[in-house]
C-alpha cells in the first residue's frame, strides 16, 4: 500500500501542475463540449505512458535525445499556434451559453487537439515515462506495479474531476470578461511552455 499511495502522491503532483493539457481540459469542461471523451483520452494517454515508464521505456528515451528534440520543436510550434488562437478569441469574448456551445466543436477536432497538446509535449514523456519510471525503480516488481497503478488512478481522478468540476464555474463564465481572462491565461500558459521548450535551442 505504501507504493500505491506514493504513486498517487507523486503522480498527482506532476499532473495537477498548470499546463497546456489542463488548460484545454478546463476550457472544454466549461463549454461542456466533448469534455468527458477528452478527459478519458487524457487519462488513457497518461496511463499508457506511466505503464511504459514503470516497464523501463524511460531509459530508451534518454538514450536517443533526437526523440526529445523532435517533440520539443514540434510541440512548441503547436502551442504557439494554439496560444495565438486563444489570444485572438479573447478580443471577441462573449458570455458563455452552455446550450449554444455544447457540441459546437466537433468530436474529431477535440480529439485531434487533445492528441496534439498531449503527445507533442515532451514534458509528458519526461514526467510520466522518465521521472515516474525512475522513481518506480526503488520498488520491487510487485510494488512497482502498485506505484504505477497509484499514479494512473491519480490521473483519472484529476482529469475527470477537472472536467466535471468545471461545470460548476459556468455561471461565472457567463460574463464576457471572465471568458476573456481565461483565454488570455490559456494563451500565456501555451506560450510560456513553448518558450521553455525552445529556450535550450536558442540560448
Amino acid at each position: 500500500m505504501q507504493a500505491f499511495i506514493q504513486g498517487i502522491g507523486v503522480g498527482g503532483s506532476l499532473i495537477i501542475a498548470v499546463g497546456a493539457q489542463n488548460a484545454f481540459v478546463l476550457k472544454q469542461g466549461l463549454k461542456q463540449s466533448h469534455s468527458l471523451p477528452i478527459a478519458a483520452l487524457c487519462s488513457f494517454i497518461d496511463a499508457v505512458m506511466i505503464t511504459a515508464g514503470v516497464a523501463g521505456l524511460g531509459h530508451l528515451i534518454l538514450a536517443f535525445p533526437l526523440i526529445k528534440d523532435i517533440a520539443s520543436i514540434g510541440g512548441a510550434i503547436f502551442l504557439l499556434a494554439y496560444g495565438a488562437r486563444a489570444l485572438r478569441s479573447s478580443f471577441h469574448a462573449q458570455g458563455l451559453d452552455t446550450e449554444a456551445t455544447q457540441g459546437a466543436d466537433t468530436l474529431r477536432a477535440a480529439i485531434l487537439t487533445t492528441l496534439g497538446i498531449s503527445l507533442l509535449n515532451p514534458h509528458l514523456y519526461l514526467d510520466t515515462v522518465v521521472l515516474l519510471g525512475s522513481i518506480s525503480t526503488q520498488f520491487e516488481q510487485e510494488d512497482r506495479q502498485l506505484f504505477g497503478a497509484g499514479a494512473v488512478l491519480a490521473s483519472f481522478v484529476w482529469f475527470f474531476g477537472l472536467s466535471l468540476g468545471a461545470r460548476y464555474l459556468s455561471p461565472l463564465f457567463k460574463q464576457p470578461k471572465a471568458w476573456c481572462y481565461l483565454d488570455r491565461f490559456i494563451c500565456l500558459t501555451m506560450w510560456g511552455i513553448a518558450a521553455a521548450l525552445l529556450w535550450p535551442y536558442i540560448k
